[in-house]
């Protein structure tokens, strides 16, 4: 009888999970569950955490925030922020927005916010000015990764001394035989066989400019004893390479944390293929809400 009872129990239990579905679960680099608060323990003890996002994707900027609140109560002034999402010379608006210089709608339209910075992104940057934290606009101008997509790294060279200043220093390190970049040349390839005039080989350099000058403004605004969390696309972070590939070659010596997100049709088991990805990987099921 209490077998029955036990087998008519753990029906009733699986049941009720079947009907609660998860919404993300996280997984250590060897594809083991772990809690949120394993992620920011390790996040605490680091150099550098980069959180890797989907730029559509609510579960993700839903985490960055509760990360960025929980390394702010652990560390206290010793957080800095910084972000893919704002480009390097928009930092003076950023500046001059975060001393209450000028009103949320000016900056809103000069700093070329993304589409969805409303819900996304915005409750980030206001948690960070009520209590004072340093935010990098670390990104390469657009306008400069576009140049590198139809002339290649070397159209920089022409760019005035003022404007070098709003990128990494050049010439930059590029490997292309980084994974990161190998991709790139593929998806690039498929685009320049359809367009027929861009060079296929200039795609994955655009990217590596960007990686080259985020790497540079962290580099430039980080000190030691700090910790510095930076929200990215998750391609610019995977697998430790991208803008972590070039912070390497300046200080290799830096304890990185990567976070990445991937998505999944069932998220009970982490698949192999995302393994090593990221030291933790937020996984969200692929039918989640998306945000434009």
């Amino acid at each position: 009888m209490k077998f029955f009872l036990f087998l008519i129990f753990s029906v009733w239990v699986y049941q009720l999970n079947a009907q609660n579905p998860a919404c993300y679960k996280i997984y250590n680099a060897s594809g083991k569950e772990v809690s949120f608060e394993d992620m920011v323990k390790a996040s605490s003890t680091s150099d550098m955490v980069f959180f890797g996002e989907f730029h559509n994707d609510p579960i993700a900027h839903w985490f960055e925030l509760l990360l960025t609140e929980k390394l702010f109560v652990l560390t206290g002034n010793k957080l800095i922020l910084g972000a893919e999402m704002f480009e390097s010379d928009n930092q003076l608006i950023f500046d001059e927005y975060q001393k209450g210089l000028i009103p949320a709608k000016k900056f809103e339209e000069e700093a070329r916010v993304w589409p969805n910075y409303s819900t996304d992104y915005k409750p980030i940057v206001e948690y960070a000015i009520t209590n004072k934290i340093p935010f990098i606009a670390t990104n390469t101008p657009r306008r400069y990764a576009s140049i590198v997509s139809s002339s290649g790294l070397d159209g920089l060279l022409n760019l005035s001394d003022d404007a070098k200043k709003l990128i990494a220093p050049l010439p930059i390190k590029y490997d292309e035989n980084l994974n990161c970049y190998k991709s790139m040349l593929q998806m690039g390839g498929m685009s320049g066989m359809k367009g027929g005039k861009t060079d296929p080989s200039n795609f994955p350099k655009a990217q590596a400019i960007k990686d080259a000058t985020m790497a540079h403004f962290i580099m430039t605004n980080y000190q030691p004893g700090k910790l510095l969390l930076h929200f990215n696309g998750s391609f610019h972070s995977d697998n430790h390479e991208g803008i972590v590939w070039h912070l390497k070659q300046a200080k290799n010596d830096l304890k990185i944390t990567v976070i990445s997100t991937v998505n999944q049709k069932d998220i009970s088991k982490l698949e192999e293929e995302y393994l090593n990805q990221g030291d933790f990987i937020l996984c969200v099921p692929e039918n989640m809400t998306k945000t434009n």
